[in-house]
């Protein structure tokens, strides 16, 4: 089992014993959905009268069938008009929430579909919202034709002003199907390293390992490493004292090496490698491990590699010495 799918399993566990479930908004969705199933077949409406159904089909075909220009009664507001307008506001939302549900209950292994699927999620909220603003007008006695004409124009008029993000567009539109990076994977853009939680169709959303999120035009994304492409090495750097045995210590880290993999059979894929002295200083001599792992592992790795070394040097009476601190006089 994936560390992914040990997360989303802990989280649903947490969300049941704590009783987090969306109840609320599971029995508001229910009874708007139970009311358009009434609306589109007032047959089921069993415990009305025919003329009562009858009245429900009128109100169906006056405000949800073709365009009605607006009108009053007797100098009087058609209430109705409105009750029917926030009534399909409210299919909206039960139709983007459950869109929503659906697309966060499909699990995908393969991080371009998962990546695209986060798109299409985005383009159907839209979409739901722009249907319910079209369709609003239109109840509320706008001609249709006339609206989509209007918004058409608008449209090539805010074009002009909003250059930035039809960029911001285009350019989520070319790293999804260039490939640059999907959701999951581990990228540096602009000296800020995160892991990608979503691509949508504007901005794209970064996490760090703190848990800090960096939401990201995506017209601004032009230069970036994607850590996850290639295999990430890390670098532990252990210092002994210049009085220990070189070749013991050495001897010390070679057996340590061999021993993490089966230590931390998640962390290290491979065997570390023991690379030499690196760097002769004032009081130590510094010897250098590197291990490649995962790029998500790469500082829980080093810290490992750091505690490893430390218990076992001491083990083996191996000094390593204290860093030197200098005091000025006067101070």
């Amino acid at each position: 089992m994936s560390e992914k799918e040990k997360e989303t399993k802990k989280a649903a566990k947490k969300i049941i014993k704590t009783g987090k479930l969306p109840v609320g908004r599971i029995v508001a969705a229910a009874v708007i959905l139970l009311f358009l199933l009434f609306l589109v077949n007032p047959k089921t409406l069993f415990f009305l009268n025919a003329q009562q159904r009858e009245a429900v089909t009128l109100f169906r075909n006056t405000y949800f069938g073709q365009y009605i220009p607006f009108q009053t009664k007797d100098g009087h507001f058609d209430f109705l008009r409105i009750i029917a307008v926030l009534f399909m506001c409210a299919v909206g939302w039960t139709v983007s929430w459950l869109l929503n549900m659906a697309f966060d209950a499909i699990k995908l292994k393969n991080r371009h579909t998962d990546t695209v699927k986060g798109l299409v999620a985005n383009v159907l909220r839209y979409a739901v919202v722009i249907f319910c603003i079209i369709y609003g007008l239109n109840m509320l006695g706008a001609d249709i034709l006339t609206v989509i004409a209007s918004l058409g124009i608008l449209a090539l008029v805010i074009g002009f002003g909003a250059q930035s993000l039809i960029e911001d567009i285009f350019a989520g539109l070319f790293i999804i199907f260039e490939g640059r990076f999907y959701v999951g994977d581990i990228i540096s853009v602009d000296g800020f390293r995160g892991t990608v939680r979503s691509i949508g169709i504007v901005s794209t959303r970064l996490a760090d390992a703190g848990g800090n999120i960096k939401i990201i035009n995506n017209s601004d994304i032009r230069t970036l490493t994607n850590l996850s492409e290639v295999v990430s090495v890390a670098v532990s750097v252990v210092s002994i004292a210049y009085g220990a045995d070189l070749r013991k210590a050495e001897k010390v880290i070679q057996e340590l090496c061999e021993k993490l993999p089966g230590m931390y059979p998640g962390l290290f894929e491979e065997t570390p490698r023991y690379v030499g002295v690196e760097d002769l200083s004032e009081s130590s001599v510094d010897l250098k491990v590197i291990a490649k792992v995962d790029e998500s592992n790469i500082y829980s790795a080093r810290r490992t590699m750091n505690r490893e070394l430390k218990l076992a040097l001491d083990e083996n009476g191996i000094e390593i010495p204290f860093p030197q601190i200098v005091v000025h006089k006067g101070d």
